[in-house]
């Protein structure tokens, strides 16, 4: 029992230290030759312009939050519907309430103007 343990513990040791030998031997062997046209910002080609401090409208971010919610439902809605015969009466009910719930916030966020896109 104990020696499972010490598998695991011992097969950390390697992960961890196998990592930080790669990152040290790259870090030892990469060339560093630093110049100004390097350490330049780049942008797609262009030369930047202006600050890069602007404010963003909170609505890309209340989409990205909208999506991110339906994601995760297709996430745990997708093992549900493949073994769906053999769970019963009871999860079936439990996910009628959380699709109900994502439903509720959806109807919100539509009421509320969030997925307007203007």
């Amino acid at each position: 029992m104990i020696t499972d343990y010490v598998y695991v513990g011992l097969l950390l040791v390697f992960g961890i230290g196998f990592v930080s030998a790669a990152f040290i031997i790259s870090w030892m062997l990469r060339p560093h030759r630093p110049s100004l046209v390097k350490n330049s910002t780049y942008e797609c080609g262009e030369v930047v312009k202006g600050s890069p401090w602007i404010q963003f409208n909170v609505r890309y971010y209340l989409i990205a939050l909208v999506f991110v919610i339906f994601d995760v439902e297709i996430l745990f809605l997708v093992p549900w519907v493949t073994i769906f015969r053999e769970l019963g009466l009871t999860a079936y009910i439990e996910m009628m309430i959380f699709i109900a719930l994502l439903v509720f916030g959806l109807v919100y966020a539509w009421k509320k103007g969030v997925l307007e896109w203007q």
